[in-house]
């Protein structure tokens, strides 16, 4: 399937691993240019020619830590400057550390707002004018325990932020599109990253079991019975973020193996 992307340009967010990386990838292989960043120089520069290398396709890395306004201008102005134009913008960020309400104080409150939340106004805010003139997209990759919470008692701060961007999102899907604007969202399920790994030790750390048996219960609990690839998630990013899926706004897509069993 030809997703109409060879020579756009797409943005993506928290690229040099995990999810972030996956669909950088992803998009170059489908001949989209690629900006992308990360806090880590030397891990974004690596990322960027390995995925070059990999696909034939044109990178742009960008140290940038997100949780700052004046970071989050360099990103896009970076890649503007290179490019000329923006295409899709991909709304990403690392996890909030886990911790469980009384656990928290409110510096760690603090600086899971500004990361998960406010780095995601800042973008979007950032990116609208360039996407009004292309007719673009924007792509939060976010969290299924925006429809489940009580999953991950121990990511309250995820929990709680990652529904503030929902909401966000929601309102913008439809006051965007009468700009030709599409906006929607991607939650991850247990798609094995890093990350992932990190939640398994902690949980593991908490309850008095082995990670693997962390990891073993989880894929009890998912339908197809394991954790899913970075790649088979970076696939459903990508393909909303196309002109194959140009009726589809307002959308949060669950990418989880079935994990989630309610209807809505």
């Amino acid at each position: 399937m030809d997703l109409g992307l060879v020579g756009k340009v797409a943005f993506v967010a928290a690229a040099s691993k995990g999810l972030g990386r996956a669909i950088a990838e992803e998009f170059a292989r489908e001949g989209a240019k690629v900006v992308m960043c990360s806090r880590d120089e030397a891990a974004i520069g690596t990322a960027a020619r390995e995925i070059a290398a990999a696909t034939k396709g044109e990178t742009l890395p960008v140290a940038a830590d997100l949780s700052k306004k004046e970071d989050c201008e360099r990103f896009i102005n970076a890649g503007l400057e290179k490019f000329g134009r923006m295409d899709v913008l991909i709304v990403n960020a690392g996890g909030p550390p886990p911790g469980r309400f009384e656990e928290l104080d409110e510096a760690a409150w603090d600086k899971a707002y500004q990361l998960t939340l406010m780095s995601a106004v800042r973008l979007v805010k950032l990116a609208l004018p360039e996407l009004k003139k292309t007719k673009g997209n924007v792509v939060f990759s976010t969290s299924t325990s925006v429809r489940q919470p009580t999953q991950y008692v121990a990511l309250i701060l995820s929990n709680a932020l990652r529904a503030a961007v929902h909401g966000m999102l929601k309102t913008l899907s439809k006051d965007l599109g009468k700009d030709g604007i599409r906006v929607n969202a991607v939650q991850p399920g247990r798609v094995h990253t890093d990350r992932i790994d990190s939640l398994d030790a902690d949980t593991a750390k908490r309850t008095g079991r082995s990670q693997e048996q962390v990891a073993t219960g989880w894929h009890a609990q998912i339908p197809l019975g394991r954790y899913g690839d970075p790649r088979e998630y970076a696939a459903a990013a990508v393909f909303l973020a196309s002109e194959r899926a140009s009726y589809i706004t307002g959308v949060s897509l669950q990418v989880d193996g079935g994990m989630l069993q309610a209807m809505f």
